[in-house]
Parts: structure tokens; sequence; C-alpha cells
């Protein structure tokens, strides 16, 4: 068994400026490590299947839920159900680090709102 670190996973870029690193990639689980610069978000969408839990580990994250802002620092988060319409923005000063915890692939499972 090997571990696995930012340095090692595979990497992504998404969005403006924002990067992700593939931690886990299974069928029933993923969890990615993802980087946000401040003034950065994603999309609005929800999944149809996938349940996932966001959590912080440096800076803030704003997580809005069903148009409902959160504001999340580190070692908080929160669990999205299926079918909740969510969107992650790093409204702060300085890049906000987080995990996406999900139970399964959420490729394929996204509508984007």
């Amino acid at each position: 068994m090997d571990k696995i670190s930012r340095q090692t996973a595979e990497h992504y870029a998404w969005g403006a400026d924002c990067d992700g690193w593939h931690l886990v990639q299974q069928p029933d689980m993923s969890v990615i490590h993802e980087r946000m610069q401040p003034g950065t978000s994603e999309s609005r969408h929800f999944h149809r299947r996938i349940r996932q839990f966001f959590h912080v580990l440096s800076g803030e994250l704003t997580l809005e839920i069903e148009r409902e802002p959160h504001a999340l620092g580190a070692g908080e988060g929160l669990e999205i159900a299926p079918g909740q319409i969510h969107q992650a923005r790093n409204e702060g000063a300085g890049p906000v680090e987080f995990l996406v915890i999900s139970n399964g692939m959420s490729r394929g499972d996204r509508v984007e709102q």
C-alpha cells in the first residue's frame, strides 16, 4: 500500500485559479483535496445520487446550500445530501484548502444550476 499526498496525487486545475488533487478515486468513495484562491467559486449545482462532506483544512470557505451561505473555518465541515443545490466560494482574503469526501465518483452525477 502506497502513501498518498498532494505531491503524489493526480492533480487537476479548475475554474479561474483553483486546484484539486484526487487522493482517493474509487467507485464507492472519492476524496479530493482542493485549493481555491480568493474571489473564486465553483458553479452552483447538485448531485443526483452522491452525498458529499466538505471539511476545511485552512482558510475560510463559504458553502452555500439551497441558497443559504455557511462560513466554515479550519476544522469545520458540512454534509451535502443528494439533490441539494450547493456552491463553494472563497470570499476571504487568502486561499482556502479543504477536503471533499464523496460516497462515489461525482463525475457524471453533477447537474449545473
